[in-house]
C-alpha cells in the first residue's frame, strides 16, 4: 500500500509502500519513553521504498538491548517521531510511527511486542470515561471534570 505522511508541523513530509498488515505495538521501556506514551505503533516500510519530500530529519543513535545501534528520527522543529531504521545510507527498511501516516486509520495492528513491559492500565482502556473533544483547561492547568 502506498502511504504518505508528515510531522505535526508539516516541515518532514514522506512517502513510502507498507504492509497494513505488519503494523506492530511495542511496549518496550525505550518506546515507552522515547514515544511520551505507554507504547509505540510501528508499521516497516518495504525496503528502499521510503522516501523523504521535504524537510531532514533530526537523528539520535539508541543501542538496543541486543547491541543493535538504530536511528531514531524526529522533526527539529515540532519534535514529532518519524522512523526508526538501521544506521547508513542506502535501501533500507524503516519503521514509521503510525501516527504520522495520513492513512493511520487503515494501520491496524496485528501482534504486540516487549508485552512484559506493557503498562498494567492498558486492559482497563475500555473503562475508562470517554469524551469526543478535550475539556477546555483552565487557567490553573485543570480542566473540567
Amino acid at each position: 500500500m502506498k502511504i504518505d505522511g508528515r510531522c505535526h508541523c508539516g516541515i518532514i513530509t514522506f512517502e513510502a509502500e507498507v504492509d497494513p498488515a505488519a503494523v506492530v505495538i511495542c511496549h518496550c521501556t525505550d518506546c515507552q519513553t522515547l514515544s511520551g506514551s505507554a507504547f509505540r505503533t510501528v508499521v516497516p516500510t518495504r525496503e528502499g521504498s521510503f522516501r523523504l519530500l521535504s524537510g531532514t530529519p533530526k537523528v539520535y543513535v539508541k543501542t538496543g538491548e541486543s547491541g543493535n545501534k538504530r536511528e531514531q528520527t524526529f522533526c527539529p522543529n515540532c519534535g514529532t517521531p518519524i522512523y526508526s531504521g538501521p544506521i547508513g545510507n542506502g535501501a533500507k527498511v524503516v519503521s514509521l510511527r503510525v501516527g504520522t501516516i495520513r492513512q493511520r486509520d487503515q494501520m491496524v495492528p496485528s501482534d504486540q511486542y516487549w508485552f512484559r513491559s506493557a503498562q498494567a492500565w492498558l486492559s482497563a482502556l475500555p473503562t475508562i470515561k470517554r469524551r469526543e473533544t478535550q475539556p477546555v483547561f483552565d487557567p490553573k492547568g485543570g480542566f473540567g471534570r
